[in-house]
């Protein structure tokens, strides 16, 4: 079981301004991503974004920052050790 109250090496936060834009801070990597979805590991574990038009407006690896505009319709947490399976797995291949 994660504990989820142990502090991680990078701050990992979330800000979402209406459906239009999201910033995550604390992002480790960039798997994929195309204009229907990004998933990124960050110092929380890997994380989902889906939507419409989405494009990185930026990505600081090195900060750890990524700004994403577009339509969001989704933010997720997968869980560690399933890998990508049903949804995502479709949607991503």
């Amino acid at each position: 079981m994660k504990d989820y109250n142990t502090t991680p090496a990078m701050e990992h936060r979330l800000e979402l301004v209406g459906r239009e834009r999201l910033t995550v801070s604390g992002v480790e990597d960039v798997g994929r991503f195309d204009e229907t979805g990004i998933v990124m590991s960050t110092a929380a574990g890997t994380l989902v974004v889906t939507g419409e038009d989405l494009h990185i407006d930026k990505l600081s690896l090195d900060g750890g920052e990524l700004h994403v505009d577009g339509r969001i319709d989704s933010v997720a947490y997968e869980d560690e050790g399933q890998g990508r399976s049903g949804f995502f797995s479709r949607l991503f291949g």
